[in-house]
């Protein structure tokens, strides 16, 4: 199963409705169309910050699960919002630091009209454990 396909089947990205297009060597791409339940503007299509955010920690993860093809939980997500998200988005992905036990990623948030909405850096734990996953060996599980 490719990753992107083993993302598309975590509950919590089809309760947002993204979807991840493309996940490999250390780059990913995710799409989302904006909806009704993500606005925060009764009166317009305006998405609430967390529906960005989602996206980029969604992205960023299959950007360096890709490498490691194992479950990496996010540490720390950095965003800056530029402008706001009023059309459906896309976001991309590329891992900027792979090292030990952390990875970094940079992503991008643009609507699909080119506008950019967010910039974000995640850190993601990639090992530490004594068996090298980023939890204890009962919980970790490869992802292949």
């Amino acid at each position: 199963m490719s990753v992107a396909a083993l993302l598309n089947d975590l509950p919590f990205v089809q309760h947002m409705g993204i979807e991840v297009v493309e996940a490999a060597d250390g780059h990913a791409v995710a799409e989302l169309e904006l909806a009704e339940e993500h606005t925060t503007v009764p009166s317009g299509p305006v998405a609430h910050g967390g529906v960005a955010y989602a996206l980029a920690d969604t992205v960023g993860g299959a950007a360096v699960i890709s490498l490691h093809h194992r479950p990496t939980p996010t540490v720390d997500m950095r965003i800056d919002y530029h402008a706001p998200a009023t059309d459906d988005l896309r976001a991309e992905a590329d891992v900027v630091r792979d090292g030990g036990s952390v990875a970094s990623a940079d992503v991008r948030v643009e609507s699909v009209d080119g506008t950019h909405v967010a910039s974000a850096r995640g850190v993601f734990k990639t090992g530490g454990s004594d068996d090298g996953g980023p939890w204890g060996a009962r919980e970790d599980r490869d992802l292949e």
